[in-house]
């Protein structure tokens, strides 16, 4: 191992993979490790065997589920958002060169009991089931609002100032019922929890915009895209763009012990009996776990399927989102769904995952309203795994660790964290204004 490096990033998960890839852009000299012999960390990609060795122990999976080679299940599955922040951070860093996208067919919400096409636009608006004849002249307009505003035109903002009218008072302004509201904050603006009718407009107007361009993007039935092969080929892109600047990346590097002077400053990293010495050192919780609290649970069912989600019209790749209020919950659950038109499934199978924040210990009970979504289900494992969070003080330490990866079946969350290490590190913001066509996407065949 080289004497000294800018960074040593330790774990191969995907904000790992990422945030290894811009410092190496940025010319930094990084090296990057992982105590496993393969890439991504707890957001690796398995095929059927390993899938089965994971949550069945020994038990060899049946003949009729297929050829393993065939599978590529993401154990931590997020669809991106055709314009949204990683799509950009994928092309600031060209490892769009190393990926094919492919469109997501559908976006859909839960509510009152049944599933129904995320509406985005004011042409949407009117056709949708999910309102009735006055909501959708209602809902109508506020697409129109939103589809009209501009930041900087102030003749856009129809009076309202953004920056202190709260979500609320715009919605109530517009006469929007609970359940427009619940579907919009939820499913359209990607909120996880209530607090956002509380704050600020501008937010939520952004995120809803931000859906809007998505979907207009592709002109497909959702605003989504997703790799072909599923996300295990995002940290071996990353870990090409590395090499390609000069990054080291070493895999089965057993340890792995971050090493401290007597200020707490970390100062270095140590495998094998030997140490190589860095400025700062950024990895997962598992990492670190002195440095870490668990904030709470994620509770999910991955299962395979030889259909497709009923009431999804047929498609072959969606995200279902079902909002708290909508379970009686304190938070939302969601449904993702792949299949052989992504090739990370044989043809005539599909992979589902219903995951939530767990707010009990019982997964197959929690889940069940998700669950009754699918229709008949080949196999199920359920899971939970614990989330944390960082609680030290990086400019004390030098040490910057990511958060875990959420319930959410999108990658929203999960870039924030990433562009909020990126500052931390380097005391910049990361540039995101690229040309967008850079990363195209196929529609279906």
């Amino acid at each position: 191992m080289d004497d000294e490096y800018d960074v040593i990033v330790l774990g191969t998960g995907l904000k790992e993979c990422i945030l290894s890839g811009l410092l190496s852009v940025d010319g930094l000299k990084v090296l990057h490790m992982d105590r496993n012999d393969y890439y991504g960390g707890e957001s690796t990609s398995l095929n059927l065997v390993q899938l089965w060795k994971r949550f069945k122990g020994d038990a060899k999976p049946p003949e009729n589920l297929g050829s393993s080679k065939d599978y590529n299940v993401d154990m931590v599955p997020k669809f991106m958002m055709a314009n949204g922040a990683l799509v950009r951070v994928l092309i600031h860093t060209s490892v769009t060169k190393y990926l094919n996208f492919k469109a997501v067919d559908g976006s859909f919400v839960y509510n009152n009991g049944k599933v129904y096409k995320v509406p985005a636009t004011d042409v949407e608006a009117l056709k949708s089931t999910l309102m009735g004849l006055f909501e959708k002249r209602r809902a109508r307009k506020l697409f129109i609002y939103v589809q009209d505003y501009d930041e900087n035109d102030p003749r856009s903002h129809e009076g309202l100032d953004l920056n202190k009218v709260t979500t609320r008072e715009v919605f109530a302004k517009y006469g929007l019922d609970d359940n427009t509201v619940d579907f919009i904050g939820h499913a359209l603006a990607l909120h996880t929890n209530d607090g956002y009718l509380d704050q600020p407009a501008i937010e939520t107007v952004k995120r809803m915009k931000l859906y809007a361009e998505s979907l207009a993007r592709f002109q497909g039935g959702s605003p989504y895209i997703y790799p072909l092969y599923g996300l295990g080929e995002l940290p071996q892109g990353f870990a090409r763009l590395s090499a390609v600047y000069g990054g080291t990346y070493m895999l089965s590097k057993s340890e792995c012990k971050v090493e401290f002077d007597k200020n707490g400053k970390s100062y270095g990293v140590t495998s094998e009996g030997e140490t190589a010495k860095c400025k700062k050192v950024v990895c997962d919780p598992s990492y670190l776990p002195d440095k870490v609290k668990k904030v709470g649970r994620v509770a999910r069912a991955i299962c395979i399927l030889s259909h497709p989600i009923t009431n999804t019209n047929n498609s072959d790749s969606v995200q279902i989102i079902l909002p708290q209020k909508q379970l009686g919950r304190n938070s939302d659950m969601y449904v993702f769904c792949c299949s052989s038109s992504h090739s990370i499934a044989p043809k005539g199978k599909y992979i589902a995952f219903v995951s939530t924040e767990a707010e009990t210990n019982n997964p197959e009970v929690e889940l069940k309203l998700g669950m009754d979504l699918l229709g008949p289900v080949d196999v199920t494992f359920f899971d939970m795994y614990d989330r944390y969070e960082p609680t030290n003080n990086s400019e004390a330490d030098n040490c910057f660790i990511s958060t875990s990866y959420d319930a959410t079946t999108h990658f929203e969350s999960t870039v924030q964290d990433v562009l909020s290490l990126y500052q931390k590190i380097t005391g910049k913001e990361l540039d995101l204004s690229v040309d967008l066509s850079a990363a195209s996407a196929t529609a279906e065949e």
